[in-house]
């Protein structure tokens, strides 16, 4: 029996109240930007290539790259996940990207890296890049290319990509096998030295936890110090609550991987 890929992918079908979560994201966002109102820097010549500093200090700062499935949203939705690491003293950044079609994932990837070298200039000190489901391939890119990037956090990431030619999200990504295993990660050099962790909700689909422990492996055979972790309760919107959260092991992780 052949695997259904399109449920397996498609997460907004898979949780119903999806849109809701969304709606409380874009609130929590806007009340903690109100609270702590953030430098906007840009990154590059467009509307979209700006991020949001959420500054705490000085020493390393964590990038937090949004998800989407690189289609979809931007850093309003997701200025509270600098909440909890704020509160431990850790400096947060959170960028916007251009969206697919109007690119592709590669030039977001190249969006990023821009991002990240700004980030560590202006921080001038290394950065551990975060992200969540598209956010996590693209951190995993970043973690394996960018020598100011020891570690990186990637929540519910996409790291081989060719299964998603067969489902509808590919309609505004484009990808044929070709430019699909070009972008994944999984496929790369691994980043020997260097520091993964790859973060899943227990409720997400089976295809979700195969991709975060295919690259855990074949990464952590390869000199990379990889970990998985499964969350469990979580599915794939609420996996990153606990970023808001300074008390959460979520939020302790990372301040060990800043500390590091």
């Amino acid at each position: 029996m052949s695997l259904d890929l399109e449920a397996e992918y498609n997460n907004r079908a898979r949780v119903p109240e999806h849109a809701a979560i969304i709606v409380g994201w874009a609130a929590e966002s806007k009340a903690y930007r109100n609270l702590n109102p953030p430098r906007v820097i840009a990154y590059g010549p467009g509307e979209r290539h700006t991020l949001d500093l959420f500054d705490a200090g000085p020493g390393p700062a964590v990038m937090f790259i949004h998800g989407g499935y690189w289609q979809a949203l931007d850093k309003s939705f997701f200025s509270h996940m600098a909440r909890g690491l704020n509160a431990l003293g850790v400096s947060v950044a959170v960028p916007s990207y251009d969206l697919c079609p109007d690119v592709r994932i590669g030039d977001i990837v190249e969006q990023m890296r821009a991002s990240c070298s700004i980030v560590h200039r202006a921080s001038d000190a290394p950065v551990i890049v975060a992200g969540h489901s598209a956010g996590g391939h693209l951190a995993a890119c970043l973690l394996a290319t960018e020598g100011h990037v020891p570690a990186a956090y990637a929540i519910s990431g996409l790291f081989e990509l060719k299964p998603l030619i067969a489902t509808s999200i590919n309609e505004k990504l484009k990808l044929d096998a070709a430019e699909a295993d070009a972008l994944s990660p999984l496929l790369w050099p691994a980043p020997e030295g260097k520091v993964l962790d790859a973060i899943v909700g227990g409720d997400e689909s089976g295809e979700y936890h195969r991709q975060s422990k295919a690259i855990v492996e074949a990464w952590g055979e390869a000199g990379v110090e990889a970990r998985g972790e499964s969350i469990a309760g979580a599915n794939h919107f609420t996996v990153i609550a606990p970023l808001a959260d300074p008390q959460s092991a979520m939020c302790e992780r990372l301040r060990t991987l800043v500390r590091r």
